[in-house]
């Protein structure tokens, strides 16, 4: 029985995994899109679209106080979660956020390519939802 178990360990270590996750992250925010293999697409699939709802609730507080200065929690609670990566969290807050200001969550889609030649490991495609918007921009 699995009662009471969160999460996915993915045969690593907890300094490993949150490696891993902060660096697939980071490069799915970066580039919009990223191939990876199924399991760790939905392990990080979480993480990224927490972020991005972190950065949309603290733009909509600063937005009805009416002051910026609101919103600097939320940049600092994302900028732990990057490493204080300051160029992504800028982007984060100045272009995904307002991207998805109607949306209410499903900010990523994970599609499955198959099994890799190598080792048959399940691969996927995780994007971000409106990437084609991202990159006419």
């Amino acid at each position: 029985m699995r009662h009471r178990y969160h999460g996915k360990k993915l045969n690593r270590s907890s300094s490993h995994r949150k490696a891993l996750r902060m660096n697939l992250t980071t490069e799915l925010l970066t580039h919009g899109r990223i191939k990876t293999t199924f399991h760790k697409a939905k392990f990080i699939q979480g993480n990224a679209e927490r972020m991005i709802t972190i950065a949309k609730r603290g733009l909509a507080k600063a937005e009805a106080k009416g002051d910026e200065s609101v919103a600097v929690h939320a940049r600092r609670q994302v900028a732990k979660r990057l490493n204080n990566n300051r160029i992504l969290v800028s982007k984060i807050f100045d272009e995904l956020a307002p991207l998805y200001e109607e949306r209410n969550g499903g900010y990523t889609r994970i599609l499955k390519l198959g099994p890799r030649k190598g080792d048959n490991a399940e691969m996927a495609l995780i994007e971000l939802v409106d990437y084609g918007e991202l990159e006419t921009e």
